[in-house]
């Protein structure tokens, strides 16, 4: 059985309806489990405007620690190459 999916719309006006009348009657009124409701208001609570980033979506600080890394390895690299090169032009001729 396939997981069902929701929008980032709908998630947004579930915990804004969940605010309003409750959780539970706001998981009866939308067709979902309680513990979905109370799921995403903690999710919209924890990430504020970042929240419900759907499926591969990082947020800010995650994606930029992801690039540092990258970009460290990079420099990693290239600093091995650079040892490499010292090690074979300071060998005598």
């Amino acid at each position: 059985m396939k997981k069902k999916e929701y929008t980032k719309d709908f998630k947004e006006n579930a915990v804004k309806l969940s605010h309003e009348i409750g959780g539970a009657q706001a998981a009866r009124q939308l067709g979902i489990s309680k513990g979905l409701i109370y799921r995403w208001r903690k999710e919209r609570r924890d990430d504020g405007n970042e929240a419900f980033r759907g499926k591969g979506r990082m947020k800010a600080e995650q994606a930029e620690i992801a690039r540092l890394r990258r970009e460290l390895a990079n420099i990693q690299e290239e600093n091995e190459i650079l040892k490499k090169a010292i090690t074979i032009f300071s060998k005598p001729q």
